[in-house]
């Protein structure tokens, strides 16, 4: 641990940073890429309403991963803390009632989705032609469910106890044998929607084997014994009051990708959906390793304020925004210059093509600066100011994007739509430019005392 500390207040920023960011960035690019694989495939396979019926159906995902997240999030705090005291006692019991919740939460959910699906599509944005495919879809994604909120909780206590290349190795094992199964179970097998769906879960199924070989025969701290499993109350209630806050951040998510399909089914049709459900899953794999150089970037910004070395913070905080805005400039500039080329990955529907290059380069207009919005929430959590930190990240999709999905359609119609996207994001960046610069004055103001 002293080295470790050491490295962090006195190595090279620029190999600290990815240092930390690099197993983070990697995963989460894989992981993106599930949703983005299905959509090519499919698209390509079956067409544009298989891919409406994909954007239908990733809200009721995006819930998944959230309880995923949570419980991942909440048990690795517990266990990261645990191990940091030498009780590996409590970590191995906090772990095996993660595994626990999943069990039951991931039921229930499968359980009521799978009893009210057609009114949850209905309500989620389908349309009488899309339904069939989204149905489909669900009812065979469902069964994956348990073994995907596993995965993902796996990830975050893989990486608690020091581990994360093995945590990327559980997203990217997942995603791989994706790419392999999509185009076997659609094309060849001509499956269509419900190929990729158990292309899908084939691919989640084999990330949680991957997670119990390496329990088993790797080297974790944790081993898979009965008395793990013994349920503890306040251990469960501890794990999800942690986790909730990333819930709702998936929960957020959730509910803005309805949103958006109820308005594009309102102002539009089903070629809409189609063409946002393509503009997201863009937007997502390019976000992706921003949140994974947010990662590293908080890691280091943690300990370096902790120590009072303002400087090293400044310059890390530098060094993460030129990072993301180069990382960021390079998916804008592809989805800019070649929007026809990206959105015919997706499809080959000549009037979705036609539609969708000017809506892909409306959503994208402020991509290359939203790693500073991303960055800034990042920064006022690594040094304990959550007031701030609240107010950041939820301010793009909470304060500035629902309120606008609804008001800028009233005055231009379906374009308002697409136009609220680009302004929210515009008017986040600005607020979280305003209160770094702030804050920057305070760590200036800090130097000098101390000089």
């Amino acid at each position: 641990m002293k080295s470790k500390r050491e490295l962090l207040l006195n190595g090279n920023i620029t190999s600290l940073l990815f240092k930390f960011s690099a197993p983070a960035m990697i995963g989460m690019v894989t992981g993106a890429l599930y949703n983005v694989i299905d959509t090519v495939f499919v698209g390509r396979g079956v067409g544009s309403l298989a891919i409406a019926a994909l954007s239908i159906v990733l809200p009721i995902q995006l819930i998944m991963i959230g309880i995923g997240t949570m419980i991942g999030v909440g048990s690795a705090s517990v266990v990261s803390r645990a191990l940091g005291r030498n009780r590996k006692d409590i970590a191995q019991n906090v772990f095996g009632n993660a595994v626990v919740l999943n069990l039951l939460i991931s039921t229930l959910c499968m359980v009521f989705i799978y009893i009210f699906m057609d009114k949850c599509l209905v309500f989620f944005g389908a349309s009488a032609k899309v339904l069939p495919y989204a149905r489909d879809y669900t009812r065979l994604i469902l069964a994956g469910f348990i073994f995907l909120s596993f995965s993902i909780n796996s990830n975050n206590y893989i990486r608690a106890e020091g581990n994360p290349r093995a945590a990327m190795y559980v997203m990217a094992v997942g995603a791989i044998i994706n790419v392999i199964l999509d185009p076997i179970f659609i094309f060849v097998l001509g499956m269509g929607v419900k190929g990729a769906a158990i292309a899908t879960v084939i691919a989640q199924v084999i990330s949680s084997m991957y997670v119990i070989f390496y329990i088993l025969f790797g080297r974790s701290i944790f081993r898979l014994n009965a008395s793990i499993f013994r349920v503890k109350f306040s251990a469960m209630k501890e794990i999800l009051s942690l986790g909730f806050p990333s819930f709702i951040k998936s929960a957020m998510a959730s509910i803005i990708t309805l949103l958006f399909n109820k308005l594009l089914l309102f102002y539009g049709s089903d070629m809409y959906i189609a063409i946002m459900g393509i503009g997201l899953r863009m937007i997502s794999l390019i976000q992706m390793p921003l949140i994974g150089i947010t990662q590293g970037f908080s890691t280091i910004v943690g300990f370096n304020y902790g120590a009072k070395l303002y400087p090293r913070v400044k310059k890390v905080l530098g060094m993460a925004v030129m990072w993301t805005i180069i990382i960021a400039g390079v998916g804008f500039l592809a989805m800019m210059i070649f929007p026809r080329f990206v959105i015919s990955l997706f499809s080959s529907d000549a009037n979705l093509i036609n539609e969708g290059i000017h809506i892909l380069r409306i959503v994208a207009v402020f991509l290359p600066f939203i790693g500073v919005q991303i960055l800034g929430g990042a920064l006022f959590q690594s040094i304990g100011k959550t007031a701030p930190a609240l107010i950041l990240t939820i301010s793009r999709q909470v304060l500035f994007l629902i309120p606008l999905a609804f008001l800028l359609p009233l005055i231009f119609g379906l374009n308002g739509v697409w136009l609220s996207v680009p302004v929210s994001d515009f008017l986040s960046i600005v607020v979280t430019v305003i209160w770094i610069f702030k804050e920057i004055k305070i760590f200036n103001k800090e130097i000098l005392n101390t000089a």
